[in-house]
């Protein structure tokens, strides 16, 4: 019997489908990207450069490619759903390394531009990060996208076949707190994987919106798993203990070592040393306290080439998510044992180091009710 190994990609060809699906109740519409386990004819199509699925995320700003092979026909098997959420300023295509692996070992995954939010609105202007009345319309309305995504995912509307009492989600930064705001207003999410969730509260930002807005009161069982990185320079890891801290068992969280906020996107280093570069241009034609906390910021970012490779963290990413979600969602024994195992050492024997986060008896929470 092979023994269970989340980190390698599995059996299925993966493919891709694009939508763009309106809400009537909240008259808005979104761009929905999906990806799925194909047929056996497309095997090895997924992986070939020359075919595989090719997009721009920003028209004009060149080309990304995916490992999937684009309108691919569908296994005809009823699959797992998973929901994922972008950052703030990110896009539906921001982590395919991370669907594309779900997808090949039997998910399906549903991915949706919070549009307003997204790459190209922070690059036109139209999203300004940090302003308050921004955070809050998307605190309002990312939850509902995700809900809006899971309805039409149920009624078939991809023409993909999901099993309705085995759905996820996952999300990074203002897409893991997505995901935590989305398990209070949604029971149909049985399991959670937040990515470096934005919503934690400091000791240094004790009127944070995204933090106040999260009750962790979701009325039923709900396993979370966060991964998150020891030098997110953008979400500290202070505000990653909160929110562990808030979130009710079962629960884990471990810390990717020598890890920056970035980590979780595809083409990290592009990402990580863009963001830098961006910021601090933007910095110098800043005023007075906000330059200075940007430029304190920027300082602490370490060029990508200082920090942990990329294939380590699409490594961690993609076997513990997978593993988390096939021990919650599908109830593989072997997946539980996996996670329960000494997970340091396990990563270590693949060069990738960690640390857990653990229960503060003391912690400043109450300055947040």
């Amino acid at each position: 019997m092979t023994a269970y190994n989340p980190f390698q990609r599995g059996p299925h060809p993966v493919g891709t489908r694009q939508f763009e699906w309106t809400d009537t109740k909240r008259d808005c519409s979104m761009p929905v990207d999906i990806w799925y386990p194909a047929t056996s004819e497309y095997q090895g199509q997924d992986l070939d450069p020359n075919i595989q699925d090719k997009f721009e995320i920003v028209p004009g700003l060149g080309a990304s490619s995916q490992q999937a092979v684009k309108d691919a026909r569908a296994k005809s098997d009823p699959s797992p759903l998973i929901i994922f959420s972008h950052g703030f300023g990110g896009e539906r295509r921001q982590s395919t390394f991370f669907y594309c692996h779900l997808a090949s070992h039997g998910y399906v995954v549903a991915a949706m531009d919070h549009v307003g939010n997204t790459t190209a609105n922070l690059i036109s202007g139209e999203a300004a990060a940090g302003e308050a009345a921004v955070i809050e319309r998307f605190i309002d309305s990312r939850p509902a996208d995700a809900s809006f995504v899971i309805d039409q995912m149920l009624a078939g509307k991809s023409g993909l076949q999901v099993i309705e009492d085995q759905v996820g989600m996952s999300g990074h930064s203002f897409g893991g707190w997505t995901t935590l705001k989305t398990l209070e207003t949604d029971h149909r999410i049985k399991a959670a994987l937040p990515l470096a969730p934005a919503g934690g509260g400091t000791a240094l930002d004790t009127d944070n919106a995204m933090a106040k807005s999260l009750n962790f009161t979701w009325q039923r069982r709900v396993p979370v798993l966060y991964l998150v990185a020891e030098l997110d320079s953008i979400l500290p890891l202070e505000g990653m203990q909160d929110l562990y801290d808030r979130s009710p068992e079962p629960r884990a969280s471990v810390v990717l070592l020598k890890g920056d906020h970035f980590h979780f996107n595809d083409n990290i280093a592009q990402s990580h040393d863009g963001f830098k570069m961006i910021m601090g241009g933007m910095a110098s034609t800043m005023d007075g306290q906000e330059s200075i906390a940007l430029q304190e910021m920027l300082a602490k970012m370490k060029p990508s080439s200082e920090l942990v490779p990329a294939e380590h963290a699409y490594d961690l990413i993609n076997g513990l998510g997978l593993a988390h979600f096939d021990a919650e969602l599908k109830g593989v024994k072997e997946a539980s044992h996996f996670l329960s195992s000494n997970l340091a050492l396990t990563l270590a024997d693949r060069s990738i180091a960690v640390s857990m986060l653990s229960k503060q008896e003391i912690h400043h929470k109450a300055s947040l009710e």
